[in-house]
């Protein structure tokens, strides 16, 4: 046999050419290969949606499972931990670092408040001396260089817990996140059970004053007396979910009257103005408080 050449009739092909009969013999074997890919393709198919599944399920996985997310929002940054040396007052502590923190999501009394003292007391107890974990929010620092966090001790949020216990209305300045919701039930819980800052007026009056309108576009309350007798309103308040605060001068409502109360400079007869060179009101979400002369809680709205 020549070198290179193999035997047609053992082998059925040539090194330099293809013969008619290697040909068919190939076709038939393309064909047999195509019946088989066909035959392989729904096991294919079935293979990539199992592997598909097994990615979306790690992806829940690792976001549904809180000790792995929370090593990794340390890894980015989102939170950190700190020993806290001071409680400043109920809503600021000092860690070890000489680091402020202001608690976000929350507002309590100011100095000579009522529940000023006991929000500060609460904080004490709570986690004065301790080390916390810390969640930033959108905004990391205040206009005080305050580092702006979510404190958290055992796995429990200490700021949701100062509303909880009624040292603290929900304030979230710079828009709601996802923390709102919650913090807001335990406001609506805290008021049903009227407890401490929560507590619901008995003045004679607190049934008969409603929320007519808040228009934050035109910053404008407008209440309305709807007993048969008038009320006396002087030294009443009304809040907005931070420092923001108007006292009413000595004024009666009249029964079945309304009064208006609009933010801004000039004086107009028949309308109480709310003297300040900006707005109250915000367009990104507030919270309207109305208190009487004792502090006690006769409405609230928010928006």
């Amino acid at each position: 046999m020549p070198k290179g050449r193999a035997d047609k009739g053992n082998l059925g092909f040539h090194y330099a050419g293809v013969s008619e009969w290697s040909n068919e013999q190939d076709l038939r074997s393309c064909d047999l290969v195509s019946a088989q890919v066909r035959t392989l393709s729904p096991a294919l198919e079935m293979k990539n949606k199992k592997i598909i599944s097994a990615i979306l399920f790690l992806i829940l996985f690792i976001i549904a499972y809180s000790p792995l997310n929370n090593i990794l929002e340390k890894e980015f940054g989102q939170t950190n931990t700190g020993f806290v040396s001071r409680i400043v007052d109920g809503d600021t502590i000092e860690l070890q670092t000489g680091e402020h923190v202001r608690l976000l999501g929350i507002n309590t009394p100011e100095k000579g408040e009522e529940y000023y003292a006991k929000a500060k007391e609460f904080l004490e107890q709570e986690i004065l001396n301790k080390t916390v974990e810390l969640k930033f929010g959108k905004e990391k620092k205040d206009l005080y260089n305050r580092t702006l966090a979510y404190v958290f001790f055992e796995e429990k949020n200490i700021n949701k817990e100062i509303i909880s216990n009624g040292f603290a209305n929900a304030y979230f300045p710079s828009g709601k996140d996802t923390y709102f919701s919650s913090f807001l039930e335990e406001w609506k819980n805290c008021v049903e059970k009227s407890i401490n800052y929560c507590e619901n007026s008995k003045n004679i009056c607190a049934n008969c004053i409603k929320l007519e309108q808040l228009n934050y576009d035109k910053q404008e309350v407008i209440l309305k007396n709807i007993c048969g007798f008038g009320c006396n309103l002087t030294n009443w308040q009304i809040k907005d979910e931070g420092r923001k605060k108007f006292i009413f001068p000595e004024f009666i409502l009249e029964p079945n009257q309304e009064i208006e109360i609009i933010v801004g400079k000039n004086k107009t007869k028949g309308i109480l103005v709310w003297e300040r060179e900006t707005y109250v009101w915000t367009k990104t979400g507030d919270t309207l408080f109305l208190r009487d002369s004792k502090n006690k809680l006769v409405l609230w709205k928010n928006y």
